[in-house]
């Protein structure tokens, strides 16, 4: 599998127009009447591995080339190592008209079932992909009294499920939705929570600033094109916080989430991987309990005390461990 280049992270060009959609997506059976609904500009942001980065982009770049000029749409990705905090996945964002978003949504998603999710003999595959929302359009999708995201779940059949307000890591704003079940299933819930958000103004304004936390951890912003920019999982400062914390000799404490499949490559054979972590940076690594995960997600916490540059060699060396690994598809 080609490796998650950064060169191809990002597209800079919009995809080419199209005179007419070579195929149909989940929105075409009832555009009727809602012509006006589906040619509003919107986007989506879903979470996916290093691994499966690696496969949307393709050879060159080739595939996700390929699946822009299908669908129409724009996709771009977070760079190679810079993840969604608490989290080892990359963010992709789908951007155009509902049509195209969700075309490009469905050519995505069936690619990676295929990939990473089939098994033989398995006639309805089913899986989950995380949805990244805006904490203050959540409630929307949720609906009152939980009526909407009820309803959402009974029209669609799959599983839809919001994780809580994740307050670890400062100025995060975002919450997770996932959304289970085949790919028939969840693109059917996907549109309809989209069709939901598009409805939001807070949301269609979010798509011109996509990773407004960014800011927060690095001075570099990410532009509405998507532009140079870095996801980076909570860093220490001076002052006492959430996810944050300090002794009397000054040191720092960071929570990070790695995948529970990959956990093993950050302990190694006998503790040996972690234990080498440790005396290099000179940071003390702490990894959680089975089954004690980061908020939302399947990721197990791993702790990292010390000075903030012991702090940055650990966490250096537990994402290169895990990205080397998976980029060789183990």
């Amino acid at each position: 599998m080609e490796s998650p280049d950064s060169r191809y992270a990002s597209s800079n060009e919009a995809p080419p127009k199209q005179e007419q959609q070579q195929q149909s997506s989940p929105r075409n059976s009832h555009d009727d009447g809602g012509g006006d609904y589906t040619e509003k500009s919107t986007y989506t942001r879903f979470l996916v591995s290093n691994a499966e980065a690696g496969s949307v982009i393709g050879k060159g770049g080739s595939t996700i080339s390929d699946f822009q000029s299908q669908s129409g749409a724009r996709i771009q990705l977070s760079r190679n190592y810079e993840f969604f905090p608490g989290t080892s996945d990359r963010i992709i964002m789908v951007s155009g008209t509902v049509n195209n978003v969700l075309k490009g949504v469905e050519l995505i998603l069936d690619k990676l079932l295929n990939e990473f999710c089939l098994e033989e003999g398995d006639a309805e595959p089913r899986s989950k992909v995380r949805l990244v929302v805006p904490n203050s359009s959540c409630g929307g999708i949720i609906g009152k009294g939980g009526a909407t995201i009820k309803s959402f779940i009974e029209e669609s059949q799959a599983g839809i499920k919001i994780s809580p307000q994740d307050n670890s890591y400062a100025g995060i704003s975002d919450r997770l939705v996932t959304v289970a079940g085949t790919i028939e299933e969840q693109m059917r819930a996907i549109d309809l929570i989209l069709s939901k958000l598009s409805e939001d103004s807070y949301y269609i304004q979010s798509m011109s600033t996509p990773f407004p936390y960014a800011a927060g951890y690095n001075p570099t912003n990410y532009g509405p094109n998507g532009g140079p920019g870095k996801f980076q999982n909570h860093r220490p400062n001076n002052n006492k916080g959430p996810g944050v914390l300090q002794d009397d000799r000054n040191s720092n404490s960071v929570t990070i989430g790695v995948a529970d499949e990959h956990i093993g490559l950050v302990l190694g054979r006998g503790g040996r991987n972690v234990i080498e972590i440790s005396q290099v940076s000179g940071a003390r690594i702490k990894i959680s309990d089975r089954d004690d995960f980061m908020s939302g997600t399947t990721d197990r916490k791993v702790t990292i005390t010390g000075s903030q540059r012991a702090i940055r060699i650990a966490e250096d060396m537990i994402t290169q461990k895990v990205s080397s690994a998976t980029d060789r598809g183990e």
